[in-house]
């Protein structure tokens, strides 16, 4: 039996017992963390962090979560508007004078934040080492044209929202995206995530088992819109990539944020009580709101399910049904890291993996946890 190490609200026991449940039906390691009203009411971990060198998941292990670092991208972008130097509503062109290429004078910041601008992939091959070359990427994004209608359908970019947010990060405040969010969130509430990784906490990353998703991205039973064929075939970088130093040094703001649960919750917090703490604000309750104004809700033509897309996050619908509340957001990363933020409950909800799973539609181990604390919170 895997040991659950942490602290927890007893009126939050029945998240424990999920927890537990995934390791008994083969989890690796993970970690699991529930805000409140601004307070920890779950932080626990257990199993392996590194299944090559048999060491166990520590309080402080971190590991890669894939596009839940999304979630924090969309933050940085939202601090940008928060404080008047950007507008959602103007187009990228406005920021990045060279985005006008090709006809994209129409793609907005919204469209960025909502994965409708129509630019998920690449409309020629590129190779590994060009996806690791910032400005190359930027550039080739900057000359080609939408493949749809901008704002007009959503279309998962997987990578590709990573470079548009960032250099738009970059060109309006000067930093990298991962350097903007070092200093002005990480640093200041003393969070430990990383966009871009110091090889002085490369001790305590887990290892990642990629071997379920070793192939294509699964990401639904249904057959894939032929834009994912075009992503996959145009250029990705594959999972194992992910436990290389190149991938955990650079910057990916799309998909190598290195965290644990308690970071990612702890952050989200922030949001969870209309933008700010007693100590620090992070976003106005005005720029939190926008959030929850809906962009596009359809199939995703990449995700292949229905999803309603806000600033910068999924939210809340019938069909993605991640919280009883209204006003909740959420994000995942491949494999199985999800956050969830639900303002009603003033709530952050954060699931941290090492095991990757090959189908997002068939991996219980965050939902059940989620479904334990919106159950505790029920009852509380």
């Amino acid at each position: 039996m895997t040991e659950i190490c942490g602290n927890y609200d007893p009126a939050f026991a029945q998240v424990v017992d999920a927890f537990e449940k995934n390791f008994e039906e083969g989890d690796l390691g993970a970690c699991c963390a529930v805000f409140v009203d601004g307070q920890v009411v779950v932080d626990i971990w257990g199993g392996i962090a590194d299944f090559e060198k048999n060491t166990l998941w520590e309080k402080d292990t971190i590991v890669n979560v894939w596009s839940t670092t999304k979630t924090m991208a969309a933050i940085c972008t939202l601090m940008l508007y928060d404080r008047g130097l950007i507008d959602l509503e103007s187009p990228v062109y406005k920021y990045w004078d060279i985005f006008a290429q090709n006809g994209k004078e129409n793609v907005l910041i919204s469209h960025l934040l909502s994965h409708s601008a129509g630019l998920p992939g690449f409309d020629s091959p590129i190779t590994e080492d060009q996806l690791f070359d910032w400005d190359y990427t930027c550039n080739r994004l900057a000359s080609q044209a939408t493949w749809w209608d901008p704002g007009s359908v959503s279309g998962y970019h997987p990578m590709t929202q990573g470079w548009l947010l960032g250099e738009v990060v970059r060109r309006v405040d000067g930093r990298t995206l991962g350097n903007f969010f070092r200093e002005e969130v990480a640093e200041k509430i003393g969070a430990d995530f990383h966009i871009g990784l110091s090889e002085k906490h490369f001790d305590r990353v887990a290892l990642l088992d990629t071997s379920a998703v070793d192939g294509p991205v699964v990401l639904t039973d249904e057959t894939p819109h032929h834009f994912v064929e075009r992503v996959e075939q145009h250029g990705r970088l594959g999972a194992k990539i992910a436990n290389s130093d190149r991938w955990r040094k650079s910057e990916f703001p799309a998909a190598n944020g290195h965290g644990n649960a308690r970071s990612v919750a702890f952050i989200h917090n922030l949001i969870a009580c209309n933008g700010a703490s007693d100590e620090f604000e992070l976003l106005s309750p005005d720029t939190v709101k926008r959030i929850f104004e809906i962009q596009t809700d359809d199939t995703d033509l990449i995700l292949g399910v229905p999803i309603r897309h806000g600033m910068g996050f999924g939210l809340r619908s019938d069909l993605m049904p991640i919280s009883p509340n209204e006003n909740a957001c959420f994000w995942g990363g491949w494999g199985g890291s999800l956050a969830v933020i639900d303002v009603d409950a003033r709530m952050s909800f954060a699931y941290v993996m090492n095991r990757m799973a090959p189908s997002l539609q068939h991996d219980m181990r965050a939902g059940r946890t989620l479904m334990a604390t919106h159950a505790a919170l029920a009852s509380s």
